[in-house]
């Protein structure tokens, strides 16, 4: 799970990232340097706790991948140049919470599995979770749609929608059928054989005043009911969250310095 930004600017309020705003964008370099990293430790750890290489690189670290698109595009055809760091695109994920119709069509061009996080599909609720949207569901659909066909078949089953399920406010069984009919819709729409994938992830807890994590029957139900409407549906595996370093708890605990304004640059 690499990061393409420090802080982001999209706000999610069930994010911690999304509390810092965006600090600053990553050059590739400095994307890809984590990679280098994670694979120079795999690599170093004793045989008592060794490590497998890193064959998995998913855009879900800080940041929004589509605010830094230039750097996440060459980040990943880099990953997936088989002279470089010679992962398969499939195993390169850039997820968006798309800030506009029109990032999904840049992300296509790049050599990687798109994901959409999508976290609701009705729209008063949507901006309640991600404030700083300003198009309707209906409007990023329609770009996720037209972006996903020019793709060709092997980059089409790669393609997932993903939501950060919250006890009581979107993991109910009515929006699992919300959910299933946005799904049905873009797999009607996309020209080709495409395996659209949704990834079910419990909020991990951020110190939020109401916000909790689902219980897992909870969880389960609102996975059978995606899938008894025939849309493939997994569970993502908590990792991190004892450091707080899972999904959506990644932040810094130091603030912005500002300048004190009765103490302003001194004369020499």
């Amino acid at each position: 799970c690499i990061s393409s930004q420090v802080g982001c600017a999209q706000g999610c309020t069930f994010c911690a990232t999304g509390k810092m705003g965006k600090l600053r964008n990553l050059s590739s370099d400095e994307i890809l340097v984590q990679v280098y990293y994670a694979n120079k430790i795999c690599r170093l750890t004793g045989d008592d706790q060794k490590l497998p290489p890193v064959n998995n690189i998913v855009f879900m670290g800080m940041g929004e991948p589509a605010d830094n698109i230039d750097a996440v595009v060459r980040t990943a055809n880099i990953l997936t140049d088989q002279d470089l760091f010679g992962l398969g695109q499939s195993k390169v994920t850039i997820s968006t919470v798309a800030p506009s119709p029109e990032v999904f069509m840049k992300l296509a061009s790049a050599n990687a599995a798109l994901a959409w996080s999508v976290h609701a599909v009705n729209d008063k609720l949507r901006k309640k979770l991600v404030p700083t949207t300003r198009y309707t569901m209906e409007e990023l659909r329609m770009g996720f749609v037209n972006a996903l066909n020019t793709r060709n078949s092997k980059s089409l089953r790669m393609t997932m929608l993903e939501i950060a399920l919250i006890h009581d406010v979107n993991d109910q069984l009515s929006h699992a059928d919300d959910l299933a009919d946005f799904a049905l819709n873009i797999m009607h729409d996309v020209k080709g054989s495409i395996k659209l994938v949704v990834n079910l992830i419990p909020f991990n807890d951020i110190g939020h005043a109401t916000y909790r994590k689902p219980s897992i029957e909870r969880v389960l139900a609102f996975q059978k009911r995606l899938v008894d409407r025939g849309v493939y549906t997994y569970i993502r595996k908590t990792r991190g969250d004892d450091e707080s370093a899972a999904c959506g708890q990644l932040a810094t605990t130091m603030k912005k310095q500002r300048k004190d304004q009765n103490h302003g640059d001194l004369a020499p």
